[in-house]
């Protein structure tokens, strides 16, 4: 008889949540009690009320006993909903789930969470796949297949079966021709798969072809599997391929039907019928240089109201899109589906037809628009004191870029901004001067943005990566659009009107725990008792803003916020510290905003073609939608960006380059490069010739023998090793040394799930 096989040395012990998706055992029928009915409800996973009663048994007056049984469980926390209909004992985790990737935690490490989770399910960390650790992580936004897995200690972690979204059983890959077979090799860098393609499919294609297959069954035991060929979509050498890769292998929707494309053409130029004129007021539009499509125009002047000295009165006018736009049509099924429009460096896929997006809805400089208007006044501090909705009918008076008014501002207009000086540009630096007291009074978070700009030549080819520049005019415009959102908000909620509401919820405790360890490292106090506020945070932000901890202080405390969302519940907005909040202002590119310009047609009585019934019977679920949409395009954009500094960098693999750890994990430390903001990996097995321990608590990897140790937020120089552009890969060797040993620092726990297992290796310098 074969003896049991060992366990594998290194591995946790690890254990399902659940144990079945069904119970094993039959239940007592009748009406359970409580521990009987969580003691099924524990071992079934999650169940409807239909599958309890029938388990049980339960008929009559004793199913109306078991909703009220259901309904008491989950108002006491016992119970949590799964969907609309399920019910699972509160923060259970099935034994395998679908989860979506929705944050980094200090350390840098992915969190997830169920898709189809109740507001009790946990946060669970992503456990990273030794075989996949050199090729790179999923990222924020993704959407995953994973086996929940208890360890030892306790804790939960996800490990991924598989990736999902469009391409769950499609692969995007690039074409390798052999003598004998055509291979595809997925763009994924997660993917150690390849697969091969028939002589008929193979026959007329090339190497370094930018394919989609099919992925079919594996010839034989040890063989490749084997694809079918669905499209050829370009060529891995062609320099905008990397946001084709990106828009396929997220699942973006690309292109409009036959149906949406006839209804934006057969739209027509807007009149006055039903709305307010408003072509006297000079509304300018102030955009990015490149933008094509113009939500948004701005104009402001002194209020001439005796009881409101020193006060302003400031109008925002937004693109009246639901005028074309309308429930139920194609183009709004399509706009529900996109979600929103997606930005890459070198195109968009936009979430209405050009006609529309930037046609008839773009506030085009001395066209006639449709909009949606709201005129709000503010006293001398900053306070708004009140506000109205119209619908109109506006004129823009001139196009800007934000260079354009920032060098007006600064006094230097030119030819354009120059005739607008007086009775446009300079009322409109005023009324935002008067509305940065009211926004100092607010403290929202003043987190710095490390966002990079990636140029194009006219071929597509990066000609340089750098900061995004931060001006006082991005500030004005944003200032003005926050205001006009939070008037929506209030309007609908005083119209007890639906609506979807923007909300970013506080930093949870163990965030805030986390945080507290990481600055304790940089021996810099922060209070574990007091309940988060923004000031706060803006305190530590200022405090460390010109010392050496300042950029890795400003990416902890961004990864120490809530991700935002869209709900129908107002939990409010924590960042920009708002106690309600709507997305009102950019409708051309977000179904969110759409809703809102309905949901406030129909409330103050505006017109006919506002929120429908069918609108509100699935606001929920479209704020699910959209809030998926919106993290898709993220990671497709993010994606996208990797393969295009990858291309960037790619003729510069040996030179070296300065950078700052900005994550530590069990399988290496990520490192972002000081001058271009590129992010790489340096594997854990190059690191030394010893032992690392993932130190949660310190943030660092700590060497097992010496105690030298790689902290978060240290300053390296690494030599780029290898750069990928089909996968938008980077991979570093580490030249500085480790920091010495913190005698101060408690030794580190070494757990199997802790230790970094690596083969000893000298660093080659």
């Amino acid at each position: 008889m074969r003896s049991p096989r060992p366990p594998r040395p290194g591995r946790p012990k690890a254990s399902r949540p659940g144990r079945a998706t069904k119970p094993a055992v039959r239940p007592p029928q009748g009406l359970p009690d409580r521990d009987t009915l969580l003691a099924f409800l524990r071992d079934a996973g999650e169940a409807e009320k239909s599958d309890i009663a029938k388990a049980f048994g339960l008929k009559g007056a004793d199913r109306c006993a078991l909703r009220d049984m259901l309904r008491a469980l989950e108002a006491d926390g016992s119970l949590g909903r799964r969907g609309r209909k399920g019910f699972a004992e509160a923060g259970a985790l099935p034994p395998v789930g679908v989860v979506d990737v929705i944050e980094r935690d200090v350390d840098g490490e992915l969190m997830v969470r169920l898709v189809k989770g109740g507001d009790d399910t946990p946060n669970v960390r992503l456990a990273p796949d030794k075989q996949e650790a050199s090729a790179g992580a999923p990222g924020v936004g993704d959407r995953l297949l994973v086996r929940f897995e208890t360890l030892e200690s306790g804790e939960t972690e996800a490990r991924i079966i598989k990736r999902l979204g469009a391409g769950a059983q499609r692969v995007l890959g690039v074409i390798r021709k052999g003598r004998r077979e055509t291979r595809v090799e997925p763009v994924d860098r997660r993917s150690k798969d390849s697969f091969t393609l028939s002589e008929a499919d193979g026959r007329e294609l090339k190497d370094g072809d930018l394919v989609l297959a099919a992925v079919g069954e594996q010839q034989g035991r040890y063989g490749p599997k084997a694809a079918k060929l669905l499209e050829v979509i370009g060529r891995e050498d062609q320099p905008r391929a990397a946001s084709l890769i990106a828009i396929h292998a997220h699942g973006i929707p690309t292109g409009f039907s036959p149906a949406a494309e006839a209804e934006a053409e057969a739209a027509e130029p807007p009149t006055l019928s039903g709305r307010e004129d408003l072509r006297d007021l000079p509304l300018i539009t102030i955009d990015p240089m490149d933008a094509r499509d113009h939500d948004d125009a701005v104009y402001a002047h002194k209020d001439d109201d005796a009881k409101n000295p020193g006060g302003w009165v400031v109008w925002v006018a937004i693109a009246d899109v639901s005028a074309y736009v309308r429930p139920q049509s194609a183009l709004d099924k399509e706009a529900r589906e996109k979600g929103n429009s997606v930005y890459f460096p070198d195109r968009v896929e936009p979430m209405l037809p050009e006609r529309l997006s930037n046609g008839l809805c773009s506030l085009r400089e001395g066209e006639n628009r449709a909009c949606l208007a709201v005129r709000m006044v503010f006293d001398k501090d900053g306070r708004k004191t009140g506000h109205r909705f119209v619908r109109g009918l506006m004129r823009s008076a001139a196009k800007l870029a934000y260079e354009e008014a920032q060098a007006a501002a600064d006094g230097n207009p030119g030819e354009k901004a120059g005739p607008l000086m007086d009775a446009v540009l300079t009322p409109l630096w005023e009324a935002y001067a008067v509305m940065k007291k009211g926004r100092a009074a607010r403290s929202p978070l003043e987190i710095e943005s490390s966002e990079r700009k990636i140029v194009l030549n006219a071929d597509g080819e990066v000609t340089s990566i750098t900061p995004r520049a931060s001006l006082e005019a991005h500030k004005l415009i944003e200032e003005m659009m926050i205001q006009a959102n939070v008037c929506a908000a209030e309007t609908l909620e005083a119209k007890r009107t639906p609506l979807v509401y923007r909300v970013h919820d506080a930093p949870s405790d163990e965030k805030l725990m986390n945080l507290t360890d990481f600055l304790g490292t940089l021996g810099i106090a922060w209070s574990k008792g007091q309940a988060p506020r923004t000031d706060r945070f803006n305190k530590l932000l200022a405090e460390t803003r010109e010392g050496p901890h300042a950029d890795i202080v400003n990416e902890v405390v961004l990864r120490t916020q809530m991700q935002a969302h869209y709900s129908t519940d107002n939990l409010g907005h924590f960042g920009r510290n708002l106690a309600r909040y709507a997305h009102f202002t950019s409708p051309i590119r977000r179904y969110a905003d759409l809703l809102v310009h309905r949901a406030l047609i129909k409330a103050l009585g505006l017109g006919a073609d506002g929120l429908s019934g069918e609108d509100e019977t699935r606001m929920k679920d479209t704020a699910d939608r959209i809030t998926f949409a919106e993290r898709r395009a993220m990671a497709a954009e993010r994606d996208a960006t990797d393969r295009y500094v990858a291309a960037f960098l790619s003729d510069r693999v040996g030179a070296d380059f300065g950078g700052r750890i900005t994550g530590v994990t069990r399988f290496g430390l990520f490192v972002r490069l000081t001058d271009t903001g590129a992010d790489g990996l340096v594997p854990v097995s190059s690191l030394g010739d010893e032992y690392f321990i993932h130190d949660d608590r310190m943030h660092a990897l700590v060497g097992e023998r010496t105690g030298r140790r790689w902290p978060l937020g240290m300053p390296v120089e690494v030599r780029l090793r290898e750069a990928t552009p089909i996968t938008g890969g980077l991979l570093f060797e580490m030249l500085s040394d480790p920091a010495p040993p913190d005698k101060t620092a408690p030794r580190p726990r070494l757990t199997q799930r802790r230790r970094v297992e690596q083969r000893p290796t000298r660093r080659r310098r």
